[in-house]
């Protein structure tokens, strides 16, 4: 299934990955378990942090990007899904999501490690505990296009499936996990400004493992 004539006009809009970040940042964030496709995500202008990376990674292929995502593993949190390009060999990033620091990375990192840390400081839960663990190798959305993930009406959450059974890689040492330390409570309130609280996940209590 392609796109419409008006989703195709709407996409042109979106020429470089900052207006595809933008966008993102316009639309309401989507609470509910479900993933639904960029078709969806642009027909309700709403997405959570999954449907967002596949719409990125949708309006990145549309303007010549390869649609990669890449799964970010979590410990008493919400995992995080981003899209991924590169430019010049260097990686950046698009995302969807409730906190402030972990929507777009500049395409300036010489590895996915190297954009996969710069995302570690800032993602905690909502307690502050720093919460990210490890990392997919980047899954290529063109082997999915027999299913025409971009506009069909079926649940993607075999994509889900799918990352989450991918290789990953750690972080952070166990060692190195132990002597963490929290977030501030300034660096809190500001990834968490203008998040959505039905959105938020809620952790146990003094969990870092």
């Amino acid at each position: 299934m392609e796109w419409t004539k008006e989703e195709y006009r709407f996409l042109k809009t979106l020429s470089n990955p900052d207006k595809i970040q933008a966008y993102l940042d316009s639309i309401d964030y989507n609470p509910n378990y479900e993933c639904r496709s960029p078709r969806w995500v642009m027909k309700k202008r709403s997405a959570h942090c999954f449907e967002g990376a596949l719409f990125a990674a949708a309006a990145l292929q549309f303007i010549g990007y390869k649609p990669l995502i890449v799964d970010m593993l979590a410990v008493n949190d919400d995992d995080h899904v981003i899209a991924v390009f590169r430019e010049n060999g260097f990686w950046g990033a698009v995302a969807k999501s409730n906190f402030t620091s972990l929507r777009y990375r500049e395409p300036v990192y010489k590895s996915l490690r190297e954009l996969i840390m710069s995302y570690f400081d800032f993602y905690f839960n909502t307690d502050g505990c720093k919460s990210l663990r490890s990392y997919s190798i980047p899954f290529d959305l063109t082997t999915l296009e027999p299913r025409h993930w971009e506009t069909t009406d079926e649940d993607l959450e075999y994509i889900g499936d799918k990352i989450e059974s991918l290789r990953h890689f750690p972080v952070a040492t166990g060692k190195m996990i132990k002597g963490l330390y929290y977030a501030s409570d300034s660096m809190l309130k500001a990834g968490m400004l203008g998040s959505k609280p039905e959105g938020l996940f809620k952790p146990a209590k003094n969990n870092k493992k």
